[in-house]
């Protein structure tokens, strides 16, 4: 969402450089702070949407499980003086 509005702000400049249309230097700043309103508000509802729902199968609690800490492996060693 905010891609958008930015790449359509570069447009805009676009086309003013390129003497297609003028552009006033402050007609950019509502495009480009509106665009990043609407992307926070649609990552809060998809936010909202995923807690709705709750977690996915398979995807409960870390805890008590290597999940996060990668591949257990015997050959590498830990820091010095450690038991691992």
């Amino acid at each position: 969402m905010a891609g958008f509005f930015l790449a359509l702000a570069g447009l805009v400049y676009a086309g003013d450089a390129g003497g297609l249309w003028d552009t006033p230097w402050f007609a950019i700043i509502p495009m480009v702070t509106g665009g990043l309103c609407l992307a926070g508000a649609t990552a809060a509802v998809a936010h909202g949407i995923r807690k709705a729902r709750g977690p996915r199968p398979g995807r409960g609690s870390l805890a008590g499980s290597s999940a996060g800490r990668g591949p257990e492996r015997s050959d590498v060693r830990g820091p010095e003086g450690s038991d691992g």
